[in-house]
């Protein structure tokens, strides 16, 4: 099964971690991902720019969407990165959330199980051809 571990952080996360040596980020991360490459169940894993005025937010509550700067009107939280992992069940994925670096006050880890292509209607066209893109693409 394939979970999502994303990490979210707040004003007090930054606070906490502002005089932390990049470096030291860097290596505490770079061993975490590593350990997991070693147990075969790391997939993916992507931070973002930790600048929330960097982003934009686009808003479906109108007809039309509406784009704004930024992440949120105010930032509480903010989505910071990921860890997609192939996992046997959300009890490991929650064994790993629990050994992430870098992790202190405000700092949160949702945990999302990710659907796979075969839990959708497979006759549905778009499924169809999106399989056949996946395995064009060697992703099944």
């Amino acid at each position: 099964m394939k979970y999502m571990l994303i990490m979210r952080a707040t004003d007090e996360t930054f606070a906490a971690f502002q005089d932390i040596d990049m470096g030291e980020i860097m290596d505490s991360m770079g061993k975490f991902n590593d350990e997991m490459i070693r147990a075969g169940v790391l997939l993916a894993a992507e931070g973002l720019d930790p600048d929330p005025e960097s982003g934009v937010v686009v808003d479906y509550s109108s007809e039309t969407p509406v784009v704004t700067d930024g992440p949120y009107g105010e930032t509480k939280e903010l989505f910071g990165g990921f860890w997609l992992l192939n996992v046997a069940s959300k009890e490991e994925a929650i064994e790993w959330a629990k050994r992430a670096p870098m992790a202190g006050p405000g700092s949160k880890a949702e945990i999302r199980r990710v659907a796979t292509i075969d839990e959708f209607p497979q006759d549905n066209v778009w499924i169809q051809k999106e399989r056949a893109w996946r395995e064009e693409t060697g992703q099944l």
